[in-house]
């Protein structure tokens, strides 16, 4: 196989122009990726994985619908004269860290929404012809360093393609790679098969939300060929840059946590939470206090007005 010369990651995409139909009706107004996970958006926990692993450019592809992603990026005057005034310097200096030069953050927009392929299909003129990164913000990872970053460090040595993996037990809500040389925190590819029963499954290793990807995977998505569910899928493009290209999956160190469910969302939460010093000892007393519910020593009476 050919391997492309070698060019650094310094962009990345999160697609972003879902309904959120799942969360509705909290989703009604606000983008999912408004969410908070604890103290910050789900968007603004991609955006800080991105900057650890270097990515100078963001490029979300978003619908004409949820500006306020967008807004979150942009300083708020307002909000930061009155938190002055108050004196809530760290408040303010939080505020801060969101507040982006323009260009940092660049839309495109998505009109209709044709599969996830098609989503990144969109960003193809503002990525050119370099290397990118894809971040999925409904998934994030509880790591001491980011997945990305633990990515980059990865594809720095080995060039090509690269898609976080993990082993998984139910092989038919997720892309499943074929291994063909496993080399402990590498695998080399050889095929992928999107959501596979467990007898068609060809390992238990499944893709998760960050990718790095060669320009070349627009030239298989600009066909616009459909795949599963009627959709332009990234897979189907990613299959033929196997054909040509190094393609690994990285197995990564750290929890992973699906923020696309509603219970996912419940447990990356308690996670996050339980990770954060300053929240660590208020979700303990949550958590004994609502065990102590289940195991049947509180009412449930007694526990809701507690």
């Amino acid at each position: 196989m050919s391997n492309p010369d070698f060019k650094p990651v310094k962009k990345a995409v999160l697609p972003v122009a879902g309904l959120g139909t799942r969360f509705l009706p909290a989703t009604k107004v606000i983008p999912k990726e408004m969410l908070p996970l604890v103290d910050k958006p789900l968007i603004e926990h991609a955006y800080n994985e991105a900057i650890e692993a270097g990515i100078e450019q963001i490029i979300f592809v978003n619908s004409p619908h949820k500006p306020s992603l967008e807004k979150h990026f942009e300083e708020q005057k307002h909000l930061e004269s009155d938190l002055s005034e108050k004196g809530k310097t760290e408040l303010l200096e939080r505020i801060h860290h969101t507040n982006l030069k323009p260009g940092d953050v660049q839309t495109v927009i998505q009109e209709k929404a044709l599969g996830f392929g098609h989503a990144v299909w969109c960003a193809h003129e503002l990525v050119g012809n370099e290397p990118f990164a894809i971040i999925l913000p409904d998934d994030v990872f509880l790591a001491e360093k980011s997945c990305l970053a633990q990515m980059m460090e990865a594809y720095n040595s080995l060039g090509g393609n690269m898609v976080a993996v993990t082993e998984i037990e139910d092989t038919g809500r997720y892309g499943i790679i074929d291994i063909e040389n496993d080399m402990g925190k590498t695998v080399s590819i050889r095929n992928m098969i999107e959501k596979p029963s467990p007898e068609d499954a060809p390992s238990n290793t499944a893709i998760m939300g960050r990718y790095i990807l060669q320009p070349e995977v627009f030239d298989h998505l600009s066909t616009f060929e459909k795949g599963a569910g009627g959709e332009i899928q990234l897979t189907d493009a990613m299959l033929k840059l196997i054909e040509t290209q190094p393609f690994h999956g990285f197995r990564y160190e750290g929890e992973r946590h699906d923020c696309g469910t509603r219970a996912g969302f419940v447990e990356a939460t308690l996670a996050y939470a339980l990770h954060n010093p300053e929240f660590r000892q208020g979700a303990i007393e949550v958590i004994e206090k609502y065990h102590k519910q289940i195991n049947g020593e509180t009412s449930v009476k007694h526990a809701a007005s507690a």
